[in-house]
């Protein structure tokens, strides 16, 4: 099986900026501040993982009215600072597409996006769309950078790794783990009271769980 190399963790927090400051102070780094989605409504900040990954925090933004709720990604729904989405990167974004409505009819609508970073970056990709619920969804969105000049972690200096990442599901177990095999996904998911994903990162200060 070839394993999927993950693009980024989404970790939704209700307010970025108490984020930042409480990553610089556990990890001993500056998340650099990637931008806001105006047609979602959310604003964020990335740490680069290493190897082409980060984690995003990502929050409401709040200055953005014309975009209502229920937005994406589950961010309307949490009430503290947590893992909610995971995307992986993919080469053959239809054939992904199609294994991912087998198991949710829902997901898997191919949309395009872009977005200018601080330092006048153009970035542009191609993904399946992560819906606004549940809470938290353990099948991944997929990413495609083929269009883009640019990843969002080449410009960032590494800091940080991704030691682990966890898989917990209360229900349709089975059908999710299949989900994971058909799209060469090599984790494990654990049965728990509650649906949830965690992560392990090294920084420069220490280990940090999310």
């Amino acid at each position: 099986m070839t394993v999927r190399k993950i693009d980024h963790i989404v970790y939704c927090v209700p307010n970025l900026e108490e984020a930042i400051i409480h990553f610089n102070d556990k990890l001993g780094v500056n998340a650099t501040i990637g931008g806001k989605h105006s047609l979602k409504g959310t604003k964020n900040a990335l740490i680069h993982l290493g190897e082409q990954c980060y984690l995003e925090l990502l929050a409401i933004d709040d200055h953005n009215h014309s975009v209502s709720p229920p937005r994406w990604m589950g961010i309307d729904l949490v009430k503290k600072p947590q893992i909610t989405r995971w995307a992986i990167q993919s080469d053959h974004l239809i054939d992904d597409q199609k294994i991912v409505q087998t198991y949710n009819p829902l997901m898997g609508i191919i949309e395009e996006g872009q977005r200018r970073t601080p330092d006048n970056i153009l970035l542009k990709w191609q993904m399946t769309l992560p819906l606004a619920e549940p809470e938290v969804e353990l099948i991944p969105f997929l990413l495609n950078w083929e269009n883009s000049a640019h990843h969002p972690t080449d410009k960032m200096e590494v800091k940080c790794s991704l030691q682990f990442i966890k898989f917990y599901g209360k229900e349709n177990l089975e059908n999710t783990k299949r989900c994971f095999q058909d799209l060469s996904i090599d984790y494990k998911i654990h049965y728990s009271k509650e649906t949830k994903i965690t992560a392990t990162i090294e920084g420069p200060k220490g280990i940090v769980q999310i």
